[in-house]
């Protein structure tokens, strides 16, 4: 007797299994064993579930790969103004007496990856969300809409250049070395000058009066009451006298429709030993180091200063960007100081490297008598920090 499932009696004469066709030359009663049963087909619901999980997979592998209009911010070198860099000399001097110096007195830069014409894949700037040390923003908020590669180097190396001719202007006016400036058109703004005023044009004097600065310009456009203000510019060399056009401004002045730059004449060569650096937030750091370098001794007194800002031809210190990245470059240079810009200081709270002792400054003097100080032994902690 067989038993099926359960142990229950099954009818004589019949079998649990079902049997294969057997050779009719095998004795009878002989069975043959049934194949196993083939499993079951996967349900469709499964297969589109295994689908969609793959899809999911690769798309995800796309997008991290995606390139984006983000601008990753990441520590970049920090460059003693008092030392060389490829053999050449950051600030060298021709035409006046220099003096060797040592310690350091640091510019402190960043990369810049992404912007423009190049872009970063999404997987680079989660990498930078994640890292302290670095900071994201939209293209738009660093570059304007539609520049290019070239526009935006152009753009950061006449900065860069603005930059200097002000560290120069900066650093001789805290020696009270004399020089002389003049205003020149950088480009037309409008249309009101066209064929008039051209780019380089010096302005020497307006309706007889020589232009000293520019809040002499504006005072003179000012009083004129809508009259036709006769220029004097020098253009190619030559003297040239212009009745120049105005019109009103949105803040109520009388403007030329021009951009104006600053042009010096300073009684001896500076030179700047710099490349592929742009941008104008080392223009303190600069004038620093043609002070020391004019002067005799040494003005840290040997030790690692770092910091940023700009500066203006009268010595005020403005903010800039990417002062955390600055930060990690400066300890990275082996800094012990770092001047710190004080329209700067909010983005410094809680950023700043361990070891690293900032110093918050407003003017070139402020700057200059803190490294003078803490470099002859002052407590550093009698300066304003940034906290």
């Amino acid at each position: 007797m067989r038993t099926g499932p359960a142990g229950r009696r099954r009818p004589e004469g019949k079998v649990a299994t079902v049997t294969q066709p057997h050779d009719p030359q095998e004795s009878a009663g002989n069975e043959t064993a049934s194949p196993p049963p083939s499993p079951p087909r996967p349900r469709r619901s499964q297969r589109r579930l295994v689908t969609a999980t793959c899809i999911a997979v690769v798309l995800g592998f796309v997008a991290l790969a995606v390139p984006t209009p983000y601008i990753v911010e990441v520590p970049g070198p920090a460059l003693n103004t008092l030392g060389s860099v490829n053999e050449k000399r950051i600030i060298s001097v021709d035409g006046h007496d220099s003096y060797p110096a040592d310690g350091s007195l640091d510019m402190t830069t960043i990369y810049m990856l992404g912007g423009a014409q190049t872009r970063i894949p999404f997987l680079r700037v989660l990498q930078a969300w994640a890292n302290p040390h670095e900071d994201v923003y939209p293209e738009e908020a660093l570059y304007p809409r539609g520049a290019t590669d070239d526009q935006i180097s152009d753009r950061n190396a006449a900065e860069m250049d603005d930059s200097q001719q002000n560290s120069i202007a900066a650093a001789l006016g805290s020696l009270d070395i004399g020089y002389t400036e003049e205003l020149r058109v950088a480009g037309l703004a409008t249309e009101t000058n066209k064929g008039l005023l051209q780019t380089d044009d010096v302005l020497k004097a307006i309706n007889g009066k020589p232009i000293t600065d520019l809040d002499m310009l504006k005072a003179a456009l000012r009083g004129s009451q809508g009259k036709t203000p006769e220029l004097t510019v020098v253009r190619a060399g030559k003297k040239t006298d212009i009745t120049a056009k105005t019109t009103m401004a949105d803040d109520g002045q009388r403007q030329l429709g021009v951009y104006l730059g600053t042009q010096y004449t300073f009684p001896f060569d500076v030179k700047f030993g710099l490349s592929n650096v742009g941008g104008p937030s080392a223009g303190m750091m600069l004038a620093l180091g043609i002070i020391d370098t004019l002067t005799e001794g040494d003005m840290t007194g040997g030790k690692a200063f770092a910091g940023t800002g700009t500066i203006d031809a009268d010595g005020k210190v403005g903010p800039i960007g990417g002062i955390a990245q600055k930060l990690v470059g400066a300890q990275n240079a082996g800094a012990e100081y770092f001047l710190a810009p004080a329209d700067n200081c909010a983005d410094v709270v809680g950023r700043v490297p361990d070891g690293l002792t900032v110093v918050k400054v407003s003017t070139l003097d402020q700057a200059r008598r803190a490294v003078e100080s803490i470099g002859s032994g002052a407590d550093p902690g009698s300066f304003p920090g940034c906290g």
